[in-house]
């Protein structure tokens, strides 16, 4: 449960303390997009920080583990104390994954992550517009878009910044924000036409989107999916993140089908063959997909020379 505090200056700290163990590192992970996100950073210290922009207003929280079971959470922000109440939600206590009986290639990582939980943040667009970033390009060419607009076009966030982070943290813009990006920053974050266009269309439908967070996981994905550019691939990375969706598979990874193919059975596969593979473990596919990656077995060997990573900003 987590005890609401009481605020000491202008922060809020709370104690929350699981039934369950808890990796609080593990279980925010998915949140963070790249080393340099201005919204997610790891500490030397071993805590955790994270921005987010909540209907209350902008919120920073440092997690710092208090042993196997709790954590201490301080918050800054007018969106503090409702980040507080959410908690438990974001820290996956909803997430079960009562009768789970992970395949034989990620027992070792499943004993060994045992207080990994589903992070559910419960805000759609914050998912959404990273995830629109990463559509067919390397990973590295999205997150250094990701830095770059959330640096260009967020607000500085609220409270301390975590201890030698250069610029400190940012809190993501809002939707009007996202919508007044002028094409040529988006060119000049490496973000094609296409992307871009994606992006501002989420941004302008945000309070329909945002509703998806309480619906069930289908009818939540189908109302993303029906703004054009969002596809099966995108809107499983928002269920994974937003919704805490244990059984949202990225069909369409460049990676992934051949990862999991080589994972469970030592040959690459396509998507159609890594759902068969994985079906077993329904509703509990992207817990699996998760434990492979913790393994290190989801590493295909290459078959032929990197891409080279394409530079927008040069067209």
């Amino acid at each position: 449960m987590s005890g609401l505090g009481v605020v000491h200056w202008d922060v809020l700290t709370v104690r929350h303390t699981s039934p369950r163990r808890l990796d609080v590192g593990l279980t925010l992970g998915p949140l963070g997009h790249g080393p340099g996100d201005p919204t997610f950073h790891r500490a030397a210290d071993g805590s955790v920080w994270r921005t987010s922009l909540l209907r209350g207003g902008p919120v920073t929280q440092r997690f710092v583990p208090a042993g196997p079971h709790e954590v201490v959470v301080h918050l800054w922000g007018d969106g503090a104390r409702e980040a507080a109440e959410a908690l438990p939600v974001l820290l996956g206590e909803d997430d079960d994954a009562a009768g789970f009986v992970p395949p034989p290639q990620a027992a070792v990582a499943h004993r060994r992550a045992v207080g990994l939980r589903m992070v559910r943040s419960d805000r759609v667009l914050e998912a959404l517009v990273p995830a629109v970033l990463e559509q067919r390009v390397q990973t590295v060419t999205a997150h250094r878009a990701w830095r770059w607009l959330v640096t260009r076009y967020g607000t500085p966030a609220p409270g301390p910044a975590p201890e030698g982070l250069r610029g400190g943290l940012r809190v993501v813009p809002d939707a009007r924000a996202w919508t007044r990006v002028p094409v040529w920053d988006w060119h000049r974050a490496g973000v094609d036409p296409g992307r871009a266009r994606t992006a501002v269309r989420c941004a302008l439908v945000a309070p329909r989107l945002e509703e998806a967070a309480a619906m069930a996981p289908a009818e939540a994905r189908a109302r993303l999916e029906k703004v054009q550019g969002v596809g099966v691939w995108t809107s499983a990375e928002v269920a994974q993140r937003a919704f805490g969706d244990a059984d949202a598979v990225s069909v369409g990874d460049f990676h992934l089908p051949a990862a999991v193919g080589w994972a469970l059975t030592g040959e690459r596969t396509d998507d159609d063959g890594m759902l068969r593979l994985l079906a077993p473990y329904a509703p509990h596919r992207h817990r699996v997909v998760r434990l492979l990656s913790l393994s290190g077995r989801a590493r295909a060997p290459r078959r032929g020379p990197k891409l080279p990573i394409a530079d927008y900003r040069a067209f």
